[in-house]
């Protein structure tokens, strides 16, 4: 298992801009881009004020998030790599990634973006199936996620991981399977896979309100689920969170340093900030986040975290890994000896199957990891 310091701290930016709106995605992001430069201005303005935030730590991760990133010009990119790189300590071998789509990554854009530092991409594909990629309304075919993966490992990006979605209206087992198959042979070094989920402000949720589309059960969901589990570990993967799996020595840094409980600092609309001690919000409005910084303010809310908060988040985001829960650490660090209050529950647990105790650390297994959320919150500090 891959190992990590604990000092990591990273930056996240959020690119609040896409070509079109994907029918599942309720994320921050506008189509609109008439204000795109005015909004890259306001994030180089939030560096800014924000130089202090993670006080003297160094960055290690550095993660372009969106909305669409790779909408961005490479010189658009490159000016906030300077922003950062003048007002914080990046180490030499800090992991940056950029999230792109497969039609934004043509070679010349791709060997421009590795040359000013991006050394991991995060690939949107979803599917390599026509109609689904139709179905979600998604920029690219399947033609372009292939081609744009081979370009990627052509001009030299040894990090790529892939984004596919499962549990889709219309798609079985044997569908889900030839996507995997397609998702392996290309050989990433990291997948990310998740669970359609129907929001409400969506396209989806109004087609499923009107009963235009069916929803998989949660128990179809979890057999695609176990599949690609089969499937990837056969091939070499570690299944190290509940939605992601590695290639050895390829884990993402920066989504683990989340799961560690590290601190980040993110900017842009919509994005959140951890400093140990409290949770920043930014307003997810491009308009009012670029008005606000025009006048030096962060648009934001700030929460302060309580023990109870703490503790719960912790046991939340690491019994979803494959590292699992620190009993000690949840005892030490956030107060909460949780063999003392949920002892009996915690041994149904590895009586059922469903977690393992070892060294005074708790890990689910691969069932328990299907109900990591439910888990996690029968074991939350109550006060």
């Amino acid at each position: 298992m891959q190992l990590f310091l604990s000092d990591m701290a990273g930056i996240y930016i959020h690119i609040p801009f896409c070509k079109q709106a994907c029918h599942y995605c309720d994320f921050h992001f506008s189509t609109n881009t008439s204000k795109q430069a005015q909004l890259l201005q306001a994030i180089g303005n939030e560096l800014l004020i924000q130089k202090n935030y993670l006080g003297e730590e160094k960055i290690n991760t550095l993660y372009f998030g969106g909305g669409t990133p790779s909408i961005l010009s490479t010189d658009e990119v490159n000016n906030i790599f300077d922003i950062i790189s003048g007002n914080f300590d990046v180490a030499p071998s800090a992991e940056i990634t950029l999230e792109a789509n497969p039609d934004d990554l043509v070679s010349e854009k791709l060997i421009a973006f590795k040359k000013i530092g991006i050394n991991r991409l995060s690939i949107g594909i979803q599917s390599f199936d026509d109609a689904v990629l139709r179905f979600l309304n998604r920029a690219h075919d399947s033609r372009m996620a292939t081609s744009s993966f081979h370009e990627a490992r052509e001009v030299g990006f040894e990090n790529i991981s892939i984004d596919l979605m499962y549990a889709l209206p219309g798609q079985d087992l044997t569908d889900w399977k030839k996507n995997i198959d397609r998702a392996l042979a290309l050989g990433p070094n990291h997948i990310s896979a998740y669970s359609l989920t129907i929001e409400e402000r969506t396209v989806f949720g109004k087609w499923a309100a009107d009963k235009k589309i069916k929803v998989h059960s949660d128990d179809a969901s979890a057999q695609e689920l176990l599949l690609l589990i089969e499937e990837l570990e056969r091939d070499g993967f570690e299944h190290y969170e509940v939605s992601n799996f590695s290639k050895p020595g390829y884990i993402s840094k920066h989504n683990s340093s989340y799961w560690k409980g590290e601190k980040y600092l993110g900017v842009g609309p919509s994005a959140h900030s951890y400093n140990g001690t409290s949770r920043q919000f930014n307003i997810s409005n491009n308009h009012l986040y670029i008005n606000s910084l025009e006048s030096g303010q962060i648009p934001s809310t700030i929460e302060i975290l309580s023990q109870e908060d703490k503790a719960n988040e912790y046991l939340l985001t690491t019994l979803r890994t494959s590292w699992g829960t620190d009993l000690k650490k949840l005892s030490n660090e956030h107060q909460y000896d949780l063999l003392t209050i949920h002892g009996k529950y915690v041994q149904k647990l590895v009586e059922n199957g469903y977690a393992v105790q070892s060294n005074e650390t708790l890990i689910l297994t691969k069932s328990g990891r299907l109900l990591a959320d439910k888990i996690a919150s029968d074991l939350f500090m109550m006060t």
